[in-house]
């Protein structure tokens, strides 16, 4: 499909409407609704089908994609390399400060000493077949879910962000992330010009508001990850909230769109990046741009107690 070469801002590369409206990260324009790309690995060793779902979320205006090469193994990263190229305009995030770790008890390990974060920079740009990464996510461990960090691999931050300032600076990397860190991380990187954060949020989730408010009051876009829960535990799931299925009932929708519709309406720096690995899903979660939550249905949805938060 020919993209038009200069699209009006409301519609993205593909000449699709961009969902959820136009955005700004690292000074790029994007749809506020974008595509994570980690159930991507679910499909590992077929690259074709892999495509067809990335090249769907693009045909129906996504132009930012979450990604890292430790998602299944580089697999991910490879087939987003095979299908975009620069005249697609797909403005790219990945992630760096965790490795796969083959045979260990845990899928990944910590990665966070400097040398660590550049080779997988490097590792990034070979296998997504770019010269520079639009934006490189430190996975800083501060906070869970998951992975923390012990040992060698408590980094003090400044020397992580001065190898990435050096990335910055020699081309490899366009723009500096955060993800998975606390109010005081975020605070001290400010000076480094910080592009955007991810950390755990959602509906039930709201513990980081303090840092959601930092962020817009410095253009700082803020993409939540687990945006609808997870099985971790103390994470709860929004689709399973009375408050979020009835909504969804009344409404005509699922509790998911209800979920995703709630983080577009409730901060404007909010981009989404919903992933999955099926085009029927896919569309779902795009069609969330076209809910719209009026005020009695937003104060039902942010009455909801928060969810617990470690």
């Amino acid at each position: 499909m020919a993209a038009p070469s200069t699209p009006a801002p409301d519609r993205a590369p593909s000449g699709a409407p961009r969902p959820g409206g136009p955005a700004t990260l690292a000074g790029h324009t994007v749809s506020r609704i974008g595509y994570g790309a980690m159930q991507l690995a679910r499909l590992r060793g077929d690259t074709n089908a892999a495509a067809a779902v990335l090249r769907r979320a693009w045909e129906l205006g996504v132009d930012h994609i979450d990604t890292a090469q430790f998602y299944g193994d580089g697999f991910v990263n490879t087939v987003i390399g095979q299908t975009f190229g620069p005249e697609d305009k797909v403005v790219i995030i990945s992630k760096v400060g965790a490795e796969t770790h083959p045979g260990g008890d845990r899928p990944l390990r910590p990665a966070q000493r400097p040398e660590q974060l550049r080779a997988s920079v490097e590792d990034n740009l070979a296998t997504l077949r770019l010269d520079r990464i639009p934006v490189v996510n430190l996975r800083r461990l501060d906070v869970g879910p998951g992975l923390r960090a012990s040992g060698d691999q408590l980094v003090d931050l400044d020397d992580q962000l001065a190898a990435l300032i050096a990335l910055r600076e020699e081309g490899k990397i366009g723009a500096i992330g955060l993800s998975s860190v606390t109010f005081d991380t975020l605070n001290r990187a400010l000076p480094a010009g910080i592009a955007c954060v991810q950390n755990a949020y959602s509906l039930l989730m709201r513990s980081d508001e303090d840092m959601l408010a930092l962020c817009g009051a410095e253009n700082i876009a803020w993409i939540p990850y687990f945006p609808l829960g997870s099985a971790f535990e103390g994470i709860p799931k929004v689709t399973e909230a009375p408050a979020v299925t009835a909504t969804a009932r009344s409404l005509g929708c699922t509790p998911a769109q209800i979920g995703l519709a709630w983080l577009l309406r409730h901060a404007p720096n909010t981009l989404l990046i919903p992933g999955t690995a099926n085009t029927a899903h896919l569309q779902a979660n795009i069609a969330t741009a076209q809910i719209t939550l009026d005020d009695a249905t937003l104060a039902q949805l942010d009455a909801i107690a928060a969810g617990p938060q470690d």
